[in-house]
Formats: C-alpha cells, structure tokens, sequence
C-alpha cells in the first residue's frame, strides 16, 4: 500500500513515510492509492474479536509491509490496554432506535485518544529504525492536544508543540495539556482561534527554512495513520449491531471531518454503512457544503462545544478529492482558490457524490442544551456539549426506525462540567483517575497570533532533523 497526496505533485510514500510525514510536501493531504475492500464474509469473521484484534485487522491492507502483522497487533495490544473499559469503545442504547458509542475511555476522556495511543507507539516504531529526530507541531480546539501529549510524553526523538487559541478551550481541556511537565512537551497559547492555529501548523510544514532544519510531523487528523485509527469504531460499532447483514447509520459531531471521514472509509471497505450525518454546531461550514454546496468561511462563534469552533476543516479535501475522481491538479486548483478567497462551490461530482452517503444538521446553543437535557431526563445518560450535537442531528434525521443510529459520544461530560450542569443540574464529576488535575501545575507560554513568533519559539527548543 502506497500514499499520493490529495494535491498530486508530492512524491507518492509508504505507511510509515506517510505517518511520519503528516503533510505532504504539496500542501495536500495523504490517502491510500485505493480503498482495500473487505468481503461480507470478511466482516462476518471479524465478529467477536477483542478490539485489539479487530483494529489489527481493520489496519493491516493499510500499514502493508511497514509492519508484520504479528508487530501490529503487539502495538494496538499495548495501545489498547490502556483505556478504562474493557470494551475500549463500549455501545450504550438509549432508546428503540438511538444508541452512543463511548469513546471516551482512553486518558485524556476524549474519542481522540483511540488513534493517538497507537500513534505515538507508531512514532517511536518507526523512529527507532533511523537516527532522526521528529518535531511534532499541532493545533488543537480542545481534544487533540491533550491526547496528543499523552500519546508522546516522554517518548525518544519526539518534541511535541501544541498550539491552542487562548481563552477558547475548556479549564479541563487547558490542564489535561499544560499539567504534563515532560521536557519534550510545550504547550502554546496563542491570541486568535482554532483556525489561526491549524493555518501556522499548516505554514510550518511548507516553510523551508523550518523543513530542512527539522523534521516536521503531524498529530491533527490531517496525518492519515491517525485517521486509519478511527475507523476501527466504526466495525467494533456495525458489528455488534448486526453488520454485514444489518445497515448501520453513524450520528458524527464534527469539527475538522476527520472523524466522520473514517466512517466514509469504513463504508468504502464494504461495511454497511446506511448514512453517515455530519453534525455541526453554529460554526456550520459542513453542513452549509452538504446542504447547498457553499464551502465558505465565515467568522469563528466560540461555542459551549469548543472542539467544533472551526470553519475551516482540513479532512474535507480527502473526500473532495475522492469524490473529484482523485484528480490532484484540480483538487490543487479549487483549494487554492479556496485559500485564495475563503470561499469555495463544490462541483455537481462533489455534491453528488456525498449526498449518496452524507447528510448534515445544525445545531445551535439550544438545541445543544435541550438534548444534553433530554438525555439525562429520558435515558439517565449525562452527555457532553459535542455529544449533543451529533445526537441532536441523530434524533432529526428521519432514518428509517429498522436502522440503529449510533451518535459517536465524543468527549467525558466531566470535561464540560458547566455546560451539563446548567442543562441538568447535575455536575459530572472527572473519573478518579483524573480527579487530582486541578491540584497539578500548569506549564504554558503565551504568544502573539503570529506566525513568526511561533516559528522562532519552535526553533529554539526543536532538537534538529538527525
């Protein structure tokens, strides 16, 4: 299995090039060359394995000979066992129709820390193979620091700098970042949004003078091996609610598509997948492009669901460029234009394309509340802000009531405590295996939203390329 860039000018890269890399050199993004294809009878074998097993399984056609299978399977094993269920991804029902599943078990409490567990083990792999060093450079609007950090803490040859938008994450989210004192880790707070942040880590990587000096990697979703990852709750899900005989629809509440784009690879590795709705809080940039085909920024909204307040998701381009024909010079143009002017229509093919699988909702502050509220009031379930979205969107769909509909609960609602409370009345508290983080010490520096400032500060601690 090799890997082109979206863009269709970088050089094309294996499993651990391409994980290595993050970005492609182009700008774009890396997806495999094809979309490996699993039997019905295949999916019927993966029925009762451990998650370990069946994430093993699901990921092999895409590490191809970067890792024996045996290796693998060591990896998610070890990955794996570090989350608080058993189940790693437990499914909850909540009515006739409607269903969560828990991905929120891991250490940081966020659905993030599925992909970055084995993505840091995936790092330190690979890196023991040579004698370079890897920068990690990273934006977060909440979750992916976090799980980021905890994922490389520590590890050999890895420097991490996490940027996040001062001000725009939770007190939770902040601490899970800024607590971690290893001297590898360093936290940024910088004055502007989400979408200033992943547009520096975006620079850095087609910056010269920073790439020939380090070698720059990536942990947002724009690194596929970290992508790979989510799609493995997307069988463990399906499977146990029937599939391959039965369809499934996924409920996904999104910010910068990722998420939701594992189950668009879930679905074109032959699960049955019935829909897949893409769940946007006021920051609506995907369901405005689903719904009308108008990809426009607009200004950020900071919202009780952080982890959302993004008008500029990056993983888009993997299915505009899949639903495109996989033409990279076109797929180069039209987001040139879209960074261009901040605007962008999608193509009839796009359009088209993702209506057959895609459909989107909004919801805003109310919504939001009400079905934090309903969940606790008719399920006995305390849900957190981005949860709320995708199961708002999950109960106004109008799927058929014979398909199950499985809302992705994205994040502990102990890291939102304020925003349940005033929905239920209840203060969820954090897991005891967290409970001491308001007591631990904070380590952060704050900068200026200058792409300048962020590049010196990066330079003057990185450890160079070899």
């Amino acid at each position: 299995m090799d890997y082109i860039s979206t863009r269709g000018s970088a050089p094309a890269l294996d499993f651990e090039g391409a994980t290595l890399a993050g970005l492609a050199s182009d700008g774009g993004l890396y997806v495999p060359r094809e979309w490996p294809r699993f039997s019905k009878d295949e999916i019927a074998g993966m029925a009762g394995l451990s998650y370990a097993e069946l994430a093993a399984r699901v990921m092999a056609p895409f590490v191809g000979q970067s890792l024996t299978y045996e290796r693998l399977l060591e990896l998610t094993t070890e990955a794996y066992g570090r989350f608080a269920h058993k189940a790693v991804t437990p499914l909850k029902q909540l009515d006739e129709q409607q269903w969560v599943l828990e991905l929120f078990h891991g250490p940081t409490l966020a659905f993030k820390d599925v992909a970055l567990q084995l993505l840091g083990l995936f790092f330190e792999e690979f890196l023991s193979r040579s004698d370079r060093n890897l920068t990690i450079v990273g934006a977060t609007s909440g979750d992916t620091g976090s799980a980021a950090i905890d994922a490389v803490a520590g590890r050999a040859k890895v420097d991490i700098f996490m940027l996040h938008p001062h001000g725009r994450v939770s007190d939770v989210q902040r601490r899970q970042m800024t607590t971690v004192l290893a001297p590898n880790v360093h936290n940024i707070a910088i004055d502007g949004s989400f979408d200033d942040a992943q547009a520096m880590v975006k620079r850095m990587f087609n910056d010269t003078a920073m790439t020939d000096r380090f070698a720059i990697g990536a942990v947002n979703s724009i690194n596929w091996a970290r992508l790979m990852a989510q799609v493995v709750y997307y069988f463990a899900a399906a499977l146990q609610l029937g599939a391959p005989e039965r369809e499934v629809a996924f409920s996904v509440p999104t910010g910068n598509f990722g998420d939701v784009f594992a189950g668009y690879v879930a679905a074109q590795m032959g699960l049955p997948v019935a829909k897949l709705v893409v769940a946007t809080n006021v920051n609506d940039i995907l369901h405005r492009a689903l719904s009308s085909g108008d990809y426009s920024q607009g200004t950020v909204t900071p919202t009780a669901a952080p982890s959302m307040d993004i008008q500029v998701s990056s993983n888009f381009e993997r299915l505009l460029f899949d639903l495109g024909g996989r033409d990279g010079a076109a797929m180069a143009e039209q987001m040139k234009g879209f960074e261009a002017t901040k605007a962008m229509q999608l193509s009839n093919a796009q359009r088209e394309g993702a209506a057959a699988l895609f459909q989107s909702a909004r919801a805003d502050q109310d919504e939001m509340a009400e079905t934090i509220r309903w969940a606790w009031e008719n399920c006995g379930e305390l849900i957190d802000p981005h949860t709320a979205c995708g199961l708002f969107a999950a109960r106004t769909a109008g799927i058929d009531a014979k398909t199950p509909v499985v809302t992705l609960a994205t994040a502990h609602p102990a890291k939102f405590p304020e925003a349940v409370e005033r929905s239920t009345g209840h203060r969820p508290s954090l897991p005891a295996r967290v409970g001491d983080l308001f007591d631990r010490e904070e380590k952060c520096t704050k900068l200026a939203g200058e792409y300048d400032a962020v590049a010196e500060f990066v330079a003057g601690l990185a450890a160079p390329k070899v």
